[in-house]
Order: C-alpha cells, then structure tokens, then sequence
C-alpha cells in the first residue's frame, strides 16, 4: 500500500489537475503497488480537501455498472465517487466544455433517496423503499489522468471520472414505473449515437445503490436522506466537443438537452 505522503501528493496532483483542466501520467504506471484501497484513500483526501475549499457534498456516482461501460473501459467491477453541488446542470444548460478534460456524456438515471439506507444486506427491495424518485440524468465525464493502460485505480483516484451531471425534469417514483424498461436514446447534433435501456445496469438500475450502501458499511458509513445517487450508465460514452448539441430521450421519462459552449 501507498505511503501517506504519496496519498497526499497523488490527491494534490489530481486538485492541480482539476484547477487547470489538465490530464497527469497514469497513477498505476509510476506506483505500480497501488492498491484499490489506495485509490479511495487518494480519492477521500481529494474529495476533504475540497469541502475544506466550501463546496458542498450532494450525492455520489455509481460508475462502471453495466457490461456497456466495462467493456468501454476494460475495468470489470463497479466503483464510485462524490458529486458537489456545483456541478449539477439542469437541461437546457450551456455547459463549458473547458471546464473538463476528456469530454464525454453518459446515458443514467438518478435517484434521490427519503431515508437513510445502510448495509451490510441491503438489497434491490431495500433501496427501493429507500428511495424518493428517479429522475433521468447525463453525466458528464472528466478524466484527469491519461486514458492509455488506465485501471480501475487510476479511475476510482479520479473520483470515477466524474465531472458533472445534467438532470430532467420528469421525476417518477419506483412504484410508478418499471424502471427497468426506461429507455436512452443519445443524439448529437441531431444523429443518433447510443442507446440502451436502464436494465443494462446490474438487471436493475437501482441494484447499484443497494450495492454502494453495502460498500460504504465496508466503511462504517451509509447512504443519507436526500442525496442523489447517480447509478451509471446504460450506454458506452459518447465523446462531445465545444459546438455539440446533445438530446437524449427516455421515452416516458421525457427528454435532457444542452449544449457544449
């Protein structure tokens, strides 16, 4: 495992990296030791030193939870990390492609939970009760470490690669639809991209967030009232680029747009 002090210097790197909007060599090729477990330490020193700065803590990203996305990025387990309150777009924005490095969009749902959930034999019906609403959502990925020969700890390093998220407007709550059938339909610039269905998460999208309470029991915390859980994605990434109109449809669930300015 890694030193403290290495854990220090790799979160520096990646708050440096997020200020300037740039990439930094791949974690894993200079500390090939690097364990999963030093990824979250790395990630949790990062993640402090921001609420230190005054941003707030709104919810986590579940990442990497469907065969789609594994297959995108050779990683094959789930991992997660932590999203602030200003970096939450509603659709119609105008988002600043500048803001991130590495730019692409990913087809989710989102969950905003009315009690606590904590491990550890949390299920799908667990998660379920737990939860407030499903609202569809885009996630905006933000790389700062270089994508070549990445592994999951280069990704989890990197809060999972999370950059922001841009959510719907049409709420549903779990017993109002079958979520599993909610469909992603990904355009730009008025071309179809991807598609998926929400069932391409773990059977069921929100599977993941009973997953995420029993990883953080692991940790002796758990899942708060009013958070939003970000469950991953049901298509592969799709890149965009400053000038990109992005539309995604999700049938009943209605449609998110913005733009990449």
């Amino acid at each position: 495992m890694l030193s403290a002090e290495v854990i220090a210097q790799i979160a520096a790197e990646l708050a440096e990296a997020d200020r300037e909007h740039t990439v930094i060599p791949r974690i894993t090729a200079r500390w090939s030791e690097a364990t999963i477990e030093d990824s979250y330490a790395i990630q949790g020193v990062w993640r402090d030193t921001q609420i230190a700065a005054g941003r707030t803590l709104v919810g986590r990203k579940i990442g990497l939870t469907s065969k789609a996305m594994q297959q995108a990025t050779g990683i094959t387990e789930p991992d997660y990390g932590v999203m602030f309150d200003d970096t939450v777009y509603e659709s119609g924005a105008e988002i600043p492609v500048d803001h991130f490095s590495n730019v692409r969009i990913e087809v989710e749902l989102a969950f905003v939970l009315k009690h606590p959930l904590e491990g550890p034999d949390c299920t799908l019906d667990d998660a379920l009760a737990a939860i407030d609403y499903a609202v569809p959502a885009l996630e905006v990925l933000n790389s700062h470490i270089e994508l070549e020969g990445r592994t999951i700890v280069d990704t989890i390093s990197d809060n999972a690669a999370y950059g922001a998220m841009v959510l719907g407007s049409v709420r549903k709550r779990p017993d109002e639809i079958d979520l599993r059938w909610v469909p992603g339909v990904l355009s730009r610039n008025g071309e179809i991209e991807e598609t998926g269905v929400a069932a391409g998460v773990l059977g069921h999208p929100a599977t993941g967030v009973a997953w995420l309470a029993n990883k953080f029991h692991q940790h002796g915390a758990r899942l708060e009232a009013g958070e939003i859980i970000l469950a991953g994605s049901f298509t592969r990434p799709m890149w965009v680029s400053r000038g990109d109109d992005v539309l995604c449809d999700y049938g009943p669930m209605g449609t998110i747009a913005c733009r990449f300015i």
